[in-house]
């Protein structure tokens, strides 16, 4: 977006309540990240924070917690319509926008062979659903998106361009 911009990094235990569905947990943790920053801000600063899960099936997929969770993330996904959920915090000392962006990415039938190649070659550890569009499965096993792009990136950029334009 041509803005200058620093990142800063605080450790959020990253838990929200059982209750909460699909871009409720993201809003959640958008705001729980943007919490531990408040005593931090100074008046002129604007803090975006953001959080993404992958829902599938009435269940939240963040990232997964080892080789074997992520090989069952993927067979899940394979040949099925899953969302992408990214939620954006924006906030100032005084003022605070959340709002959540949801994709539908529809994924070709994955072979293990494939899950398995893709697992050992772009290691998406730190992924939520397990996979990176960017990356080769993207190319090779997404046949239908629905919605944005760069949401499914990680960051639905537009929404954050258009959000700012109106928050300050």
């Amino acid at each position: 977006m041509d803005l200058d911009f620093e990142i800063r990094l605080k450790e959020v235990e990253e838990i929200y309540p059982d209750d909460l569905k699909a871009g409720e947990i993201t809003d959640y943790l958008a705001e729980l990240k943007a919490d531990v920053f408040l005593e931090d801000l100074s008046d002129n600063d604007i803090l975006i924070t953001s959080d993404t899960i992958v829902w599938h099936e009435n269940k939240a997929l963040g990232k997964p917690k080892d080789y074997d969770d992520a090989f069952k993330m993927l067979q899940s996904l394979s040949g099925k319509t899953h969302e992408v959920i990214t939620s954006v915090c924006i906030k100032t000392k005084m003022k605070k926008d959340t709002f959540h962006e949801v994709t539908k990415v529809t994924f070709n039938t994955l072979s293990d062979e494939a899950i398995l190649y893709y697992l050992d070659n772009y290691k998406p550890f730190d992924k939520a659903g397990s996979y990176g569009i960017q990356e080769w499965i993207g190319l090779v096993a997404i046949a239908e998106i629905n919605g944005s792009y760069a949401n499914v990136v990680g960051l639905p950029v537009d929404k954050v361009y258009q959000h700012l334009l109106t928050f300050v």
